[in-house]
């Protein structure tokens, strides 16, 4: 673990619910804690406990009802939208369950969307998306779309796209549920290099007991509330 470090998140009385109807669903309840940089964490619980909602209120894609985030110094839950959406672009990595990459884009180019929104010049880019790629052991598969890769190299073109800005966090829901358990263990390995050798703090969403156990810290969600099972 992580503990010497500063805490890089700091999660503060957050509450969530959503409306169905005339009814309140409460999700998260109260909750409070911190992350240090640099940590791995996990977060389980059964379907519905509001592992994901919590997962996208860290990412900044969704807003709390009440209650303070605070990352890397900045408190998100009080920017406005365009500020976010900046703030977002540049200090989170996103790694989905279905990768989410871009049909019609070589592995080359879903890589680099995420610098269109910066000031890099085109040379500057490439040289950012090389690199990622070149980390997630895909540089000869530059220039293929994704119907020409597997499931797993998939998933690797998008964690090459999660941390070609250099985020400040990547959040990963589910990175190895669509997979067969080999390309499954590939993932994990590689995000977990990510944190080891690259200091990458990641906070991940599984079901996996195995995913989970990559992870320096688990927390439990169940019924709006956390619990703490470090290893």
């Amino acid at each position: 673990m992580n503990q010497s470090k500063p805490d890089i998140v700091k999660i503060r009385n957050l509450s969530k619910s959503y409306r169905r109807g005339s009814q309140i669903i409460p999700v998260l309840e109260d909750i409070t804690f911190d992350i240090p940089d640099g940590e791995f964490l996990a977060l389980m619980g059964p379907s519905g406990s509001g592992k994901s909602t919590l997962l996208n209120l860290l990412a900044g894609i969704d807003s709390a009802d009440s209650g303070s985030i605070l990352i890397n110094g900045v408190e998100i839950t009080t920017l406005a939208e365009t500020e976010l959406a900046r703030w977002r672009s540049l200090h989170v990595g996103f790694i989905f369950q279905f990768y989410n990459l871009i049909p019609v884009l070589t592995a080359f180019e879903n890589v680099e969307l995420p610098l269109l929104l910066t000031r890099l010049s085109r040379k500057e880019r490439r040289v950012h998306v090389e690199t990622a790629l070149r980390v997630v052991g895909l540089a000869d598969r530059m220039d293929h779309y994704p119907s020409q890769l597997s499931g797993g190299q998939q998933q690797r073109v998008a964690i090459a796209r999660a941390v070609v800005t250099d985020p400040t966090i990547l959040v990963a829901d589910e990175p190895t549920g669509d997979l067969d358990r080999y390309s499954a263990g590939e993932i994990l390995d590689l995000i977990d290099r990510l944190n080891r050798e690259s200091g990458k703090t990641i906070i991940m969403v599984t079901h996996d007991p195995r995913a989970a156990e990559k992870a320096h810290v688990i927390r439990y969600l169940e019924k709006g509330e956390l619990s703490d099972a470090s290893q």
